[in-house]
């Protein structure tokens, strides 16, 4: 830190706080990179608000399961580092940077025993990104469904989020969000 205090007095016109800041890429460019990059290397089509598949995320924190009974899906809840210590800590809103992936399977009967239920085929992945400032007007919330294993991209236009916020707004004091962590003894 020393050394980055030291830079920014020998650099005429910088302060310290741009010398810290440098090297940080605002989460709109970096998503939207991403976006490129996928759309150019052959990867899923971007949502129509510009959100692309988040490849990795089955490597984060599983936060809860669920199941939806109108759907017939069984969920698993993925969380982001950031997502996983507000939903340890209880922090609401969420900050900036938090991710959240609910991705949803058909149900079937384990064939060995018809009693368990069990995930059955692929039916989707759906992200929540909160970035206040990009995504006021849904309660700083980006979303964007994938269907299938092709993962084709939910919504003919931009507007399909209200579909999704409006959904969410019941939970409207929990920062939109409908999941708590599921927590198990240590």
């Amino acid at each position: 830190m020393e050394r980055v205090r030291l830079a920014a007095r020998e650099q005429p016109g910088r302060t310290e706080r741009d010398t810290d800041m440098r090297g940080f890429l605002p989460l709109a460019l970096v998503v939207g990179v991403l976006a490129a990059v996928s759309v150019a290397a052959g990867g899923p089509a971007a949502a129509p608000n510009g959100i692309t598949p988040i490849h990795g995320y089955q490597d984060w924190k599983v936060i809860a399961p669920s199941y939806r009974p109108d759907k017939d899906h069984i969920r698993l809840i993925y969380g982001n580092d950031v997502a996983a210590r507000a939903m340890e800590s209880g922090t609401r809103p969420f900050p900036d940077g938090t991710v959240l992936v609910k991705v949803a399977w058909s149900t079937r009967k384990n064939p060995s025993f018809p009693a368990a239920v069990e995930p059955g085929k692929f039916a989707q992945v759906e992200f929540m990104i909160k970035d206040g400032k990009k995504y006021a007007a849904t309660g700083g919330w980006g979303f964007a469904r994938f269907l299938g294993p092709e993962l084709k991209p939910y919504g003919d236009a931009p507007t399909f989020v209200q579909e999704c916020f409006g959904c969410h707004l019941p939970v409207k004091d929990n920062d939109f969000v409908f999941t708590s962590l599921a927590r198990s003894p240590r």
